[in-house]
């Protein structure tokens, strides 16, 4: 029989998945960190520390990453705007998705839906999505300019 803390511990990192689920589920949605908490009856600080500890990055920052990923797609196809694809996937200002875009991917979304469609022409769906997956946890390492 597992001991009290186990029980605990377990207990909350199935509440902390429940978060990281809704997240990815509901991505487009307004989600804030506040709402998260209080769906798994949590604190909004103890659910960031907590989901820190167990993911390496806050809810905030796991939420623009989803959306960066489903940006990174909606480009690479191409017939959007970057405003569009901005929207669509849940920001609600153009700069702060920009930002965070340039960030991840080392390089603006525009630049970057001109980029794909010729760097990754010809490669199976599942090859794009493993080599153009954004980078967590730090800033994208900068590009070599042309």
């Amino acid at each position: 029989m597992a001991s009290r803390p186990d029980a605990d511990r377990l207990r909350e990192l199935k509440l902390l998945r429940q978060v990281r689920d809704r997240i990815d589920r509901d991505y487009r949605e307004p989600l804030d960190v506040p709402a998260l908490a209080g769906c798994v009856h949590m604190s909004a600080g103890h659910l960031s520390r907590r989901f820190k500890q167990e993911y390496g990055e806050s809810p905030y920052s796991y939420l623009m990453t989803r959306r960066i990923e489903r940006a990174m797609t909606l480009l690479r196809r191409g017939d959007l705007s970057v405003t569009e694809v901005c929207f669509a996937v849940g920001s609600s200002s153009l700069g702060t998705f920009s930002t965070r875009f340039t960030e991840l991917v080392g390089m603006p979304p525009s630049t970057y839906r001109d980029r794909a469609k010729e760097e990754l022409r010809g490669l199976p769906s599942m090859v794009v999505k493993r080599v153009a997956r954004p980078i967590r946890n730090r800033e994208a390492p900068p590009r070599p300019t042309a």
